[in-house]
């Protein structure tokens, strides 16, 4: 007597983030990317322990007139002819291990370390701007349409006309000569908070009509419908049916905002309208070795190349992540172990 098939029970369906991480775990190159921006994290935000333990300076301390002992000699740290002295690799007890900037003497390790934190916070503090403003503006404006969205929609087609750096010089200019007044809150011109406020709203146009799109897709679909036929009001609609399902979107654009937005910042305090000295950023780092390009290039090659590392493993690894949350995206999901395949058994 032949038996029934016996079904095979395998382990319940996997969520969507579920398998998007198993996607992105067989990437390789995307997590190697993203191991290279947390080394980068972790340099700069070590700034404190060499400043204080190893290079005993700050990023703003001069040493024009000061000498240091490398091989058992005495160097001017920035000699007559206006000179800084270059990288000590060894010696020196890792004082000037990148050498020192333009006439002033300041260690190029340390502001290089504090400059990477300054270009960091202002691009991942602008890109939650942005984030934020285009997410709102998207969802208002592909939710209630008609009047609501014809406003946001102009709005953000003023901002979309100008080029993107052009507007942002424009508005860096007013703003770094009176600083900028909301209310009861002053923020001089001096303050990172004007670079930070000035990306994060310039930037919001490139965001919001992705997501006004997607919004405007979602919101006919059959999950909205039930949701206003229980009564659900839109708020509720919004925020608890339509941006969960923009999630995935909204990451993969936040990842991608951080490389753009550290560009721009360095682009803005190269011009001299973003970061404004004695605060080092790496595009300050650049300005400020310009000028010596010829005869000390390294103190522009340096914090060019960690600007170039960053937004790389970035934008690489943005592009991972996108792959890893398609739906679309095709992958052999691997076997889970002890699943057998169904089959006869005779008795």
């Amino acid at each position: 007597m032949a038996a029934e098939p016996i079904a095979a029970t395998g382990p319940a369906a996997s969520s969507p983030w579920r398998l998007a991480l198993r996607r992105l775990r067989r990437n390789r190159i995307a997590l190697g990317f993203l191991g290279l921006f947390v080394l980068i994290v972790v340099f700069v935000l070590a700034a404190p322990l060499w400043s204080h333990n190893v290079a005993h300076t700050g990023p703003n301390d001069t040493h024009t007139l000061q000498k240091v002992e490398v091989d058992g000699e005495k160097r001017d740290v920035v000699n007559p002819e206006g000179q800084p002295i270059g990288p000590v690799w060894f010696g020196a007890s890792g004082k000037f291990f990148l050498g020192a900037d333009g006439r002033l003497g300041r260690d190029e390790m340390v502001r290089l370390m504090y400059g990477g934190r300054t270009s960091l916070l202002i691009g991942i503090s602008s890109a939650l701007i942005t984030t934020a403003l285009a997410t709102l503006f998207g969802l208002l404006a592909g939710y209630y349409r008609g009047a609501t969205d014809s406003v946001i929609s102009r709005s953000m087609d003023v901002l979309w006309a100008f080029p993107v750096l052009l507007l942002a010089i424009a508005l860096g200019l007013v703003l770094a000569v009176g600083g900028l007044q909301i209310g009861p809150i002053h923020i001089s011109g001096g303050s990172i908070w004007i670079p930070i406020l000035i990306i994060g709203v310039v930037m919001v146009p490139y965001m919001a009509r992705p997501i006004r799109g997607e919004v405007l897709s979602l919101r006919e679909k059959e999950f909205v419908e039930a949701a206003v036929a229980q009564g659900a009001g839109s708020l509720r609609v919004m925020f608890g049916e339509l941006l969960p399902n923009l999630w995935s979107t909204i990451i993969v654009f936040f990842t991608l905002n951080i490389a753009n937005n550290l560009l721009l910042e360095s682009a803005l305090s190269f011009l001299g309208v973003g970061v404004q000295p004695p605060n080092a950023s790496w595009g300050t780092m650049i300005a400020s070795g310009n000028d010596l390009i010829t005869s000390a290039p390294l103190l522009t090659i340096i914090p060019g190349t960690m600007i170039l590392l960053t937004v790389l493993s970035l934008n690489v690894f943005g592009d991972g992540l996108r792959d890893a949350l398609d739906p679309r995206s095709k992958v052999r999901l691997e076997a889970h172990a002890g699943m057998a395949e169904p089959e006869g058994t005779a008795v």
